[in-house]
């Protein structure tokens, strides 16, 4: 499985979602239909910063070998982030009528979930098509 690929994908989503959450929460919040109360604003700007924070960690590490035991803890954290997040998204898509958004977003959490999970459980095999000769 091409890692290098997977990392850039998943930084470039979460760095998305993360520069919505941080710059537009108000904006979110009403969408939502949400109450405006003063501190939920900050709370999404909060997780807006976590989520750029990751983002940054995937485009940083999308050369390093993943898999197997390289680069465990990267791998580890992707996965549960993704399983967990693409549960919640679900469960709340299941929820109720109207909730197009969470579908697409909760389908694109699970199918990040399904290849971390391929890439944690798997081992990294290096291409030996390119081999020296003696």
């Amino acid at each position: 499985m091409n890692t290098k690929l997977l990392m850039s994908a998943s930084a470039i989503v979460l760095g998305a979602i993360g520069i919505l959450l941080s710059f537009l929460p108000d904006e979110i919040l009403e969408y939502a239909g949400a109450s405006s109360v003063a501190f939920f604003p900050v709370i999404l700007q909060l997780l807006g910063a976590a989520y750029l924070g990751f983002a940054m960690l995937n485009w940083m590490a999308r050369a390093n070998l993943i898999g197997g035991v390289y680069s465990r803890p990267v791998a580890i954290g992707n996965l549960m982030h993704f399983i967990v997040g693409s549960m919640a998204l679900l469960k709340a898509a299941f929820a109720g009528p109207g909730s197009t958004p969470l579908w697409v977003v909760g389908a694109v959490f699970a199918s990040f979930a399904i290849l971390f999970a391929k890439v944690t459980f798997t081992h990294p095999i290096k291409d030996t098509s390119t081999k020296q000769p003696a």
